[in-house]
């Protein structure tokens, strides 16, 4: 096993340097406070430790109180009751009857106020609290889907090709029957707690599954184009995008949608006029951004990103990019100073710089400096996170409530990221961690984003063995569990690896899963 090694190179030199790509109407931003609470409520016995968190986002930055059934818990801070992360949750050592009661979050700036409550029940008979049976992994593998429960390290469920589906397609098996089998490389997004989870079938060449996250059991089948290769769930409208390869050499690609997908049943294929789509792209929701409007779709042989009106499924406008020679291969999005990032193709052994796209004008910016990669920006869209296969340099920017662009520092390491995922601080307010899966090793790079405090997580075993699929994709991924939640998983050559973020270690191993290249976290929140 190699060493993979971390240079900070300029990494404090760097730190305030500003691009300074601000327009007239970013200046000054205001937004009222949005907070979600997390558990809305719990029952605990006597005598065990319980946590209250509350995340709450606006501009400028909320501030956080507590109250306990209408009175403030600042007064009442001891060695059994504390606030951590700067107020964002509040957490009791050992619980008592007396602390029973609605903690109510409030989150306050200047332009504004919202509050949500968090209720505790201290019960003899009470059932320790734990994750429902929508917050889970769901691993697409060689052999099916495995469904994991995070907190008990355990499988809940393997949803096998054999496994009948007794709706639509009555006493029809997950695979293909008749059918030569392919190299497992299924595609899903997770949708609300209620709703179904989209899948594609194991070794299915055209249906779409739904299955029920509840039941954790199949509800029908839908036929879609041959070799779905990648699934977006569209919250705004409550549709799934459905990118299909034809074959694969990518030689008959296709864009669908499925409508009403949360419904569970009467959902409707629409069959998009957009030829040649290589990729796309849906902005992600967040508390303060909740709506989305537009998304984005490109191929690789057009200089150009494609805007298309999420509603009605109708091209609005095209972007051109051929000034900047940049071929679009992926995007990112950051609501505060309104960027799009665009990472450009690679031009033989030339990494082409980023491009920055005003979402507000649709105008092109121009290049994002001199970084490269792949972009991945944080939930709050605070920090942007570059990285790529190909390169042993991580960049990490971060963006202002003002929009302007700062790079923090730059990651020298021995080899490329393969994926990356964010994980909220249980220590500081407002402040992320990345986790990132090397390229050829099987260690994991932990990195502080506020600070660049870089470190691995080692005794990881091999990343499974070529690409995630005949189209590409990261080799070997790492999946974060949501907005409150503490676990990543990431797959191995044949097991799968969680992590505990909140410690910061290796939780468990689960062997016998054989290229385990997709994995979606299902969850409340």
């Amino acid at each position: 096993m190699h060493e993979a090694k971390v240079d900070f190179g300029a990494g404090p030199q760097a730190r305030g340097q500003v691009r300074a790509f601000s327009y007239r109407h970013r200046f000054s931003p205001t937004v009222p406070p949005v907070i979600r609470v997390y558990p809305e409520t719990q029952a605990q016995e006597p005598g065990v430790a319980a946590s209250l968190r509350c995340h709450a986002e606006g501009i400028p930055m909320p501030r956080i109180t507590w109250l306990k059934n209408g009175m403030d818990v600042s007064a009442q801070m001891s060695k059994q009751l504390s606030l951590l992360a700067n107020g964002s949750e509040l957490h009791i050592g050992s619980v008592r009857y007396e602390d029973t009661g609605a903690y109510t979050c409030i989150a306050k700036n200047e332009v504004g106020v919202d509050e949500d409550i968090s209720s505790l029940f201290i019960e003899d008979s009470a059932r320790k609290t734990r994750l429902s049976v929508g917050n889970m992994f769901y691993v697409f593998s060689d052999d099916g889907i495995i469904i994991l429960h995070p907190v008990d390290c355990e499988i809940q469920r393997h949803l096998k090709p054999s496994e009948k589906i007794f709706m639509s397609y009555v006493g029809r098996n997950l695979s293909s029957r008749g059918r030569r089998r392919h190299p497992a490389v299924p595609v899903g997004v997770g949708s609300e707690r209620q709703a179904p989870v989209h899948l594609r079938g194991p070794t299915a060449l055209n249906r779409v599954l739904v299955v029920d996250v509840q039941a954790q059991k199949v509800l029908q089948s839908i036929g879609v184009d041959p070799l779905p290769a990648k699934l977006s769930y569209d919250k705004s409208h409550d549709q799934v995008w459905v990118l299909s390869w034809g074959d694969v050499h990518k030689s008959q690609p296709s864009l669908q949608v499925i409508t009403e997908a949360s419904t569970g049943q009467g959902q409707h294929l629409i069959r998009t006029p957009f030829a040649g789509v290589d990729d796309f792209f849906i902005p992600p929701t967040n508390l303060i951004i909740n709506h989305i409007r537009f998304g984005f779709i490109f191929n690789k042989s057009d200089p150009a990103v494609h805007k298309v009106d999420l509603e009605t499924l109708m091209l609005l406008k095209t972007i051109g990019l051929q000034r900047h020679g940049c071929l679009p291969q992926a995007m990112a999005h950051t609501h505060l100073g309104g960027y799009f990032f665009v990472q450009c193709r690679r031009d033989r052994a030339t990494a082409a710089p980023q491009l920055l796209i005003d979402s507000v004008t649709d105008a092109v910016v121009g290049p994002n400096g001199d970084v490269t990669g792949t972009p991945h920006t944080s939930p709050d869209g605070r920090f942007v996170v570059s990285a790529a296969a190909a390169s042993p340099q991580l960049h990490v920017q971060e963006v202002t409530l003002r929009g302007e662009i700062r790079t923090l520092y730059d990651l020298k390491i021995g080899q490329g990221i393969s994926d990356v995922a964010f994980q909220r601080s249980f220590t500081h307010s407002n402040q992320y961690y990345v986790y990132a899966t090397l390229e050829a090793e099987p260690d994991l790079l932990f990195l502080e984003l506020a600070t660049g405090k870089a470190g691995m997580l080692k005794n990881f075993q091999e990343p499974p063995s070529g690409p995630a699929g005949p189209w590409g994709g990261p080799r070997r991924i790492v999946r974060d569990s949501g907005l409150f939640g503490q676990y990543l998983l990431t797959p191995a050559r044949e097991s799968l690896f969680l992590i505990n973020g909140r410690q910061n270690t290796l939780r468990c191993e689960v062997s016998g899963v054989k290229r385990g290249t997709t994995v979606v976290w299902v969850g409340e929140v």
